[in-house]
């Protein structure tokens, strides 16, 4: 892969997370997390490691030239870099993602409750889009914002709307997502609405999407 590609990752990467994070600003010169194994408090993020005991691998990651497995029902693999890869991303509000495509394999619909995203495509060609949220007219539907993106081509998923990634091509795909927090989360809605423990009473899903029960029961015996 280019190394002008990955260039390009970490010069956005950087941009975005200092003019979109939404992540407190640091009031030091790092906050190296603590593994919530070992953590005796749980606060909103993340508490500091000792700073004498901090090292150069709080700050390291390796692996993101390898390619994820694609070998499931979606065709995808996301490979997250947050703060619980890098304990040192803890209070600087970004983080970073790979997601691999198989031929025709889909990123599922999905939102990010904590942080916008960009998406760079450095291989293959990928359908993405994403879902207002619901208008202020009732008369009016959720509008879809899509477009196919090719090697170099960018594109933003604001924070919190539901968004997609599809790979339109016979060839394998590659993205980079950079985020503008430490741990943006995912909630991908099929198996949140679908496969929820326990689950979402059926009748209340055959209500919400006006089709009949065993629809719904068979949805939920394939999420």
């Amino acid at each position: 892969m280019p190394l002008a590609f990955y260039t390009i990752i970490l010069i956005l990467l950087s941009l975005f997370g200092s003019i979109f994070a939404p992540d407190p600003d640091p009031l030091q010169d790092f906050c190296v997390a603590v593994s919530d194994s070992v953590a005796t408090v749980f606060v909103n993020g993340k508490i500091c490691k000792n700073n004498n005991t901090v090292v150069v691998e709080d700050f390291y990651y390796q692996g993101l030239n390898k390619s994820g497995n694609t070998t499931n029902r979606e065709g995808s693999a996301v490979t997250p870099v947050t703060v619980s890869q890098i304990p040192g991303l803890n209070t600087l509000g970004v983080s970073l993602a790979r997601i691999d495509f198989a031929p025709y394999g889909v990123n599922p619909p999905h939102f990010h409750a904590r942080a916008s995203e960009f998406l760079l495509v450095v291989e293959g060609a990928l359908y993405v889009g994403f879902v207002t949220s619901n208008p202020d007219n009732p008369n009016m539907k959720n509008k879809l914002f899509a477009k196919t993106l090719f090697p170099g081509d960018m594109f933003v998923f604001p924070q919190g709307l539901v968004h997609f990634q599809y790979n339109v091509a016979n060839t394998n795909a590659i993205a980079f997502s950079g985020f503008g927090s430490q741990n943006p989360g995912i909630t991908t809605i099929p198996s949140a609405v679908f496969s929820s423990k326990p689950v979402i009473n059926p009748v209340i899903l055959a209500k919400a999407f006006h089709v009949k029960k065993n629809v719904i029961d068979f949805v939920q015996s394939k999420v």
